[in-house]
């Protein structure tokens, strides 16, 4: 599980891990967002905090064609905004507890909801979002918020849906705010680093231990994860 959240320090660093300005102004400007805005900026990789925000935009989007809650009502956009920033978390260095990056991802976005007051039932589905991410046939059907993430998600790395023809003309506009930057090699190898270290975080019949078997098969290829 993450430490707690501190907010000094919080630049964005760019592919050289050289701190950079990045301004939070074109999301949402509430204490629980700004929170998870800064937070992940510090400790994410460059490319997946960048698909991090592609993925909200991408989710929030969907939202508002949905006329959904989670972009009506400001507090459910809250909990939509943090279960897409933080939705990679459990890559990052921080986050690397003995559980899979997807749960400890989930477990570090409920800290940070319950550093606000968020209720249980509310941080529960943050929690199933974040969890159930790479996870098809579940994460799309399990709750209104995962299904938002799930979508947003598989879209941001070109698998079409059904929300394929609402979300793709957004794909050129937020990949020139925010740029690729080979963010499927650079999750990929992130998600096989913690399995090497401890093959545990990449259980059978999970994205994790795909990654990790396709490494295993392997391990001279320097492209993008077959698997991926």
């Amino acid at each position: 599980m993450c430490p707690p959240i501190d907010l000094t320090n919080c630049g964005v660093r760019d592919a050289n891990g050289e701190s950079t300005t990045h301004s939070s102004e074109s999301f949402i400007d509430t204490p629980i967002s700004r929170s998870a805005y800064a937070h992940t900026a510090k400790i994410l990789h460059p490319s997946i905090f960048n698909h991090s925000l592609r993925v909200f935009k991408y989710a929030d989007e969907l939202a508002k064609q949905k006329a959904s809650r989670y972009f009506t009502d400001p507090h459910q956009r809250n909990l939509l905004f943090t279960a897409c920033l933080f939705h990679d978390i459990g890559t990052t260095q921080e986050c690397n507890g003995p559980q899979r990056f997807e749960v400890e991802g989930a477990d570090a976005a409920v800290v940070h909801l319950n550093s606000f007051g968020v209720n249980e039932a509310d941080a529960h589905d943050v929690w199933t979002a974040i969890a159930c991410h790479t996870s098809p046939g579940i994460g799309e059907r399990i709750g209104g918020l995962s299904r938002l993430v799930r979508i947003a998600v598989i879209t941001d790395f070109g698998q079409e849906s059904g929300e394929w023809e609402t979300l793709q003309p957004l794909r050129e506009r937020l990949e020139a705010q925010h740029e690729r930057a080979e963010i499927e090699k650079v999750l990929g190898d992130a998600v096989v680093e913690q399995a090497k270290l401890n093959p545990e975080k990449a259980p059978k019949v999970s994205w994790p231990h795909a990654m990790y078997s396709a490494w295993l098969a392997d391990p001279k290829w320097k492209g993008v994860n077959k698997a991926f």
